[in-house]
C-alpha cells in the first residue's frame, strides 16, 4: 500500500481547500483505509472520495480560467489596440483550454 496525502497544485495554498484526512491506498484493488479512533457512536455512510493532487490541479485550472475570464470582462483596451488585445486573450484562453485537453487524455 501507499500512504496518499494532500498534495500542493500548480498554485500552492487554494482558498477553500476541504479537509482532507491521511490514509493508505492498495496500488492493486484501490482500497483505501483511514484509522480513526472510535467513540461508539459512529454511524458508516457511504461517501465519494477525490483524491487531493486531483482536486488541487482542478482548483488551480478554475483559477487560471477565472484570471481569462476576469480580463475580459474588467479590462477595456484602447481602440487602436483592440484586435491585439483580443488575440492576445484568445492565444490565453486556448492555451488554458489546450492544457486542459491534454490533461484529460
Amino acid at each position: 500500500m501507499t500512504a496518499v496525502k494532500a498534495g500542493q497544485g500548480h498554485g500552492g495554498d487554494h482558498v477553500g481547500m476541504p479537509e482532507t484526512i491521511e490514509a493508505w491506498k492498495c496500488v492493486g484493488c484501490g482500497r483505501l483505509q483511514a484509522d480513526r479512533p472510535c467513540i461508539g457512536v459512529c454511524t458508516d455512510r457511504r461517501v465519494e472520495l477525490v483524491e487531493a493532487a486531483d482536486y488541487a490541479e482542478l482548483a488551480w485550472r478554475v483559477e487560471q480560467l477565472e484570471a481569462a475570464l476576469a480580463l475580459i470582462a474588467r479590462v477595456t483596451p484602447k481602440p487602436e489596440a483592440l484586435a491585439e488585445s483580443w488575440s492576445a486573450l484568445q492565444d490565453r484562453a486556448r492555451a488554458l483550454l489546450d492544457a486542459g485537453d491534454a490533461a484529460t487524455r
